[in-house]
């Protein structure tokens, strides 16, 4: 079993762990440490065992606040999984009936005798435009 130094507030301590925790362990120190080293900040030197209690006891306050908003979200998380599986399970809407406007045979009857128009002018625009050619060249 390995055996690792850690520094929290200033002092070392010898700790065991399990082989491969190393990482682990030594980042659980530091999150202590940092704690330690407020409270020293705070209050100044602290005998190790309040320092130790006290920063431990910040740690854990953090640590429940932690797991208070990862409870609520995981019952947002539920909740939002419930309202997708009632509208995938839900009967589809009956389709609307959406009326669209006619338009009416008047307007359509004009539209067609403009296009009759100017495709009419179209066609003696290019006969001028022949003759034109025509007496151009000779």
């Amino acid at each position: 079993m390995p055996e690792i130094t850690v520094k929290i507030g200033g002092r070392a301590y010898e700790v065991a762990c399990q082989s491969g925790e190393e990482p682990f362990l030594e980042g659980a120190a530091a999150m202590l440490d940092a704690e330690a080293e407020t409270l020293a900040g705070q209050a100044g030197r602290l005998p190790e065992s309040r320092m130790l209690l006290m920063a431990g006891l910040m740690l854990a306050d953090k640590t429940a606040g932690v797991d208070e908003r990862l409870r609520a979200q995981e019952a947002e998380l539920a909740d939002l999984r419930a309202k997708i599986a009632a509208l995938e399970s839900a009967e589809p809407p009956e389709p609307e009936r959406v009326e669209v406007p006619v338009i009416p045979n008047v307007v359509l009857n004009s539209m067609a005798e403009f296009a009759a128009r100017a495709e009419a002018l179209a066609q003696m625009t290019e006969d001028k435009a022949r003759e034109s050619e025509a007496v151009n060249q000779r």
